[in-house]
């Protein structure tokens, strides 16, 4: 966990240990995500496709699209 301050130009450093972590260096696009409370730093993807492939493997069964194809008809 990293304290920071917010400057007042609304700025924050992010810390050299959480950039090297990200592996964000000056001039990288971040995305930041807000849930309720709660802020989500992540390095921007250069592609999401990329970045999101395989994201809900193993969340449905394996015949969960062929069942619901058969159930539309």
């Amino acid at each position: 966990m990293h304290e920071v301050k917010l400057s007042s130009k609304n700025q924050i450093v992010i810390p050299r240990e959480v950039r090297s972590a990200l592996r964000v260096k000056a001039g990288d696009k971040m995305v930041i995500v807000t849930r309720g409370d709660t802020v989500i730093m992540l390095r921007k993807p250069k592609r999401y496709s990329k970045a999101t492939a395989g994201m809900a493997k193993g969340i449905y069964p394996s015949d969960y699209l062929r069942t619901e194809r058969e159930s539309w008809q």
